[in-house]
């Protein structure tokens, strides 16, 4: 349900903050770049925990088969 705020509708679910993969990482590897002047020479390590981070997260991504245009083209398959 929801809630009105002034004359406003308010749904606190759909404003929930998704889980952010890899943001560590992230601000980890651009605090290193700012405080070495954009010289990712010496920001090596923080590039590579991203790197790896970020690979994880398209495996993981690329798992899924659920997507409406899959079950459509298996029923397809299976009424012909």
């Amino acid at each position: 349900m929801g809630r009105k705020i002034g004359g406003l509708f308010f749904n606190p679910k759909k404003r929930r903050i998704a889980a952010k993969p890899c943001m560590k990482e992230m601000i980890s590897f651009l605090s290193c770049l700012s405080q070495n002047q954009m010289n990712d020479e010496k920001c090596l390590h923080s590039k590579e925990l991203l790197k790896t981070c970020l690979d994880d997260e398209t495996a993981k991504s690329k798992k899924k088969g659920g997507s409406m245009n899959y079950h459509l083209q298996r029923l397809n398959k299976k009424m012909k």
